[in-house]
C-alpha cells in the first residue's frame, strides 16, 4: 500500500485544518505587521480563502494594501466586521486596546472565538472589556509566520472549549509550530520567540560581516550565513538533540570551530542573549502594567465626568 502524505502540495494535517476552518469567517482587527504575517501565512498555506477574511484598521493605506495584496475584504467598522465573524483576531497595540474593546460590544453568548496577539494584555483585560462570558485565547506568534515558519504560544481563557482551542491551534499551525502554555509564561514567550527573530537577524548580519571581513562578497556571505542558521535550526527541530550535543559534533579538538567558540564565549554571547530575553520579558510586563494604569485612569475619568454631569 502506498502511503499518501500530501495531496496537491497539502499535507494531511493541512487538509484536516482546512476542514476545521471551512466556512469560518475571520475578522482581523488591526492591519499591522503581525496581522500581515498571519493573513499571509493562512493564505499561502491554502487552508482558508481570501473571502473568509475581513481586515479592519484606522489607516486607509494599510487597508488598501491588504485588499490589493491579499484580496481580502476590508472595513473601517470594527463592530460590524466582528459581529459577522466566527473568529475575531485582535492584532492591535496594547495602548489602544481599551478603545477598540469598548467599540466592539460583543454578546457573550454568541460562541465567537476571540484571539488576541497584543503583547502584555491579559485575558482578564480582554474579557472585562468585552463580556464576562467572552471566550478568549491569547496568542504570541512571531513574524516568520509569513514564510510558514512561525513559532506561536497559546493560552486559553475561562470557558474556552476543547474545540475552540483546536481552532486556535489550527490557525497558527497553518504557519509553523505551536505550543500551549499557562498565561503567565506568555511574557517570557514574547521575550524569547516574539523578539527572537530580531536577535537572529542581528546574528546573521554579524556572521555575514565576519565573512566580508575575511574576503567574501556580501552576497555570498549573507547567503552562507542565513543558510547556516536555517540548517542549524532545522537540525535542532528535526533531531530533537540538545544544541550543546550538536555543537560538540561540529567542534573537533584543536580545530577552527572551537577557536571561534572560544572567542564567542570571551565576548559573553551566551550571557548577552539570555539578558536580551530577560530584558524583553520585563519590558512586556511593563507594557501590561502601563496598559492597566491607563485603563484605571480612563475609568476614573469617566466616573468623574458622569458625576459632574
Amino acid at each position: 500500500m502506498v502511503r499518501v502524505d500530501k495531496l496537491n502540495g497539502l499535507t494531511i494535517h493541512d487538509i484536516l485544518t482546512g476542514i476545521m476552518l471551512k466556512k469560518k469567517q475571520i475578522a482581523v482587527i488591526g492591519a499591522g505587521n503581525m496581522a500581515e504575517a498571519i493573513v499571509s501565512g493562512l493564505l499561502k498555506k491554502g487552508i482558508v480563502n481570501a473571502s473568509q477574511i475581513c481586515a479592519t484598521d484606522v489607516d486607509a493605506q494599510r487597508l488598501t494594501y491588504f485588499r490589493k495584496t491579499f484580496k481580502v475584504r476590508v472595513s473601517h467598522n470594527n463592530q460590524e466586521t466582528a459581529m459577522s465573524s466566527d473568529i475575531i483576531m485582535l492584532s492591535i497595540k496594547p495602548q489602544v486596546m481599551d478603545n477598540v474593546l469598548g467599540g466592539l460590544k460583543l454578546s457573550g453568548g454568541s460562541g465567537q472565538l476571540i484571539i488576541t496577539v497584543a503583547a502584555g494584555v491579559s485575558i482578564a483585560t480582554i474579557i472585562s472589556g468585552l463580556h464576562p462570558r467572552a471566550r478568549v485565547v491569547r496568542a504570541m506568534p512571531n513574524t516568520p509566520a509569513v514564510v510558514l515558519e512561525g513559532a506561536t504560544a497559546l493560552a486559553g481563557g475561562p470557558g474556552v472549549t476543547t474545540d475552540q482551542m483546536k481552532v486556535a491551534r489550527a490557525v497558527f499551525e497553518a504557519m509553523g509550530q505551536v505550543v500551549v502554555v499557562d498565561e503567565p509564561l506568555l511574557d517570557a514567550v514574547t521575550g524569547l520567540s516574539g523578539g527572537g527573530p530580531a536577535y537572529v537577524y542581528l546574528f546573521i548580519e554579524a556572521l555575514a560581516d565576519g565573512g566580508v571581513k575575511m574576503g567574501l562578497s556580501r552576497a555570498h556571505a549573507q547567503l552562507l550565513a542565513a543558510q547556516t542558521v536555517l540548517g542549524a535550526a532545522k537540525m535542532v527541530v528535526e533531531t530533537r538533540a540538545h544544541p550543546g550535543v550538536l555543537k560538540d559534533q561540529v567542534a573537533s579538538p584543536g580545530g577552527t570551530t572551537i577557536a571561534g567558540l572560544h572567542r564567542l564565549e570571551k565576548g559573553r554571547l551566551r550571557g548577552t542573549v539570555i539578558g536580551a530575553v530577560e530584558a524583553a520579558t520585563l519590558r512586556c510586563r511593563e507594557l501590561g502594567q502601563e496598559a492597566m494604569v491607563s485603563r484605571e485612569s480612563s475609568a476614573i475619568s469617566r466616573t468623574v465626568k458622569r458625576t459632574v454631569a
